[in-house]
């Protein structure tokens, strides 16, 4: 597993992570069952806080993705293709919400990020 993190991201390392556990579980990369790495060994190996990876793993478990065996570690949860479909929908709409915010912010109308976006998927982007 390959975790790239940006310490000058305006995103807290911790979502970083959890971003990125995330999209490999989603994609595929990491199967159901799999153990993550532990706390401690992924906290060395990025040079970050326990804690940080902790809350992360927390999160992550409290999503649905994760799931923590006391003694044994973090393990991939099963998969559930709704769980993560709405994850990658979710993905998706922040996205899309960011980037509607900076049109309105350039004074496009809602007329004028609609015909847009009309013409981006009649390209077949």
């Amino acid at each position: 597993m390959k975790i790239i993190l940006n310490n000058s991201s305006m995103v807290p390392i911790y979502e970083q992570l959890m971003d990125q556990i995330k999209n490999e579980i989603i994609e595929g990369r990491l199967a159901s069952g799999t153990a993550l790495p532990s706390v401690r060994a992924l906290s060395g190996e990025l040079k970050i806080s326990a804690l940080t990876v902790k809350k992360a793993y927390d999160r992550l478990e409290e999503d649905g993705f994760v799931v923590t065996v006391h003694g044994k570690g973090s393990f991939v949860a099963e998969t559930n293709r709704n769980l993560a479909f709405e994850a990658c929908r979710k993905t998706v709409e922040d996205e899309f919400a960011k980037v509607i915010l900076k049109a309105k912010n350039f004074g496009l109308s809602n007329e004028d990020i609609q015909n847009i976006v009309s013409i981006i998927l009649e390209e077949g982007l």
